[in-house]
């Protein structure tokens, strides 16, 4: 039997999604809670891997196991072995054919970022910051230019996997309540480091320090010695991805009523 669950967590504590062989990951974490509630192995395969300090609001993963309990069992029990910062949020069975990666539709990010004269303090490692005034028109402008299908390279870290740098941007949007602003982002997959490469050039333009030429410049380039640095990890979520409704996989939880 083939399982789908949700997961939330805060990835301020972890080393990214991975497993590693020093077990602070998520995956190490949510595998091990699967092992004690199950009293054996669990292998789990994610949507998405998040870096170092990145959040999920609905990570998707899948398993495959011989177990039959009720879906809230499984939420309930593997929560009971996990640390508070991360949760099963829902589980449902799936096809045989679904697969947490493969079938995703495409993905959704999203970055909080404050705008302050002093750092955060409260929201400390939840949301980016920027002490410089930012143009919203300016940013959005700039945003305009990343929609579509290109070539990211000048986006991808050094230590990017995938087999190619060219995705489809589908949407961002870039909205703004009081001090916090908010950076959506969604295309069929994403670079390792690409949205937080993204955020460093929106930024870079919203503060005044580069105009749109210049992002379109960078684009082009594909060169990553000519984008800007690499943005906090901080402010960073994944939403989550998306797939064909035949699915039947939750596109909402909790968790994401939680962000401005």
């Amino acid at each position: 039997m083939r399982l789908a669950l949700g997961i939330s967590y805060r990835g301020q504590a972890y080393q990214g999604w991975q497993s590693q062989v020093g077990g602070q990951t998520v995956q190490d974490r949510l595998e091990a809670a699967l092992a004690s509630f199950t009293t054996e192995p669990v292998r789990t395969l994610c949507a998405g891997r998040t870096d170092a300090g990145v959040h999920a609001l609905n990570q998707v993963v899948h398993i495959d196991t011989d177990i039959e309990r009720a879906s809230m069992s499984w939420v309930r029990g593997t929560n009971r072995f996990l640390p508070p910062d991360i949760a099963v949020q829902w589980c449902q069975p799936v096809r045989a054919d679904f697969h947490a990666r493969n079938s995703a539709l495409g993905r959704r990010y999203a970055y909080v970022l404050r705008e302050s004269v002093v750092r955060p303090a409260i929201e400390a490692g939840n949301v980016g910051w920027s002490f410089r005034p930012l143009d919203g028109a300016a940013m959005e402008a700039a945003s305009k230019l990343l929609l579509g299908t290109h070539d990211f390279s000048a986006f991808r870290s050094a230590e990017c996997q995938a087999r190619s740098p060219v995705k489809t941007l589908r949407a961002v949007s870039i909205s703004r309540r009081g001090a916090y602003w908010r950076f959506d982002f969604e295309a069929d997959a994403f670079l390792h480091h690409m949205v937080r490469n993204l955020m460093g050039c929106l930024l870079a333009v919203g503060s005044g320090a580069r105009d749109a030429a210049w992002l379109a410049g960078v684009i082009a380039s594909r060169e990553r010695r000519l984008c800007a640095p690499t943005f906090a990890a901080d402010g960073l979520y994944f939403v989550g991805p998306y797939y064909d409704p035949d699915h039947e996989i939750p596109e909402r939880n909790a968790a994401l009523d939680w962000l401005p």
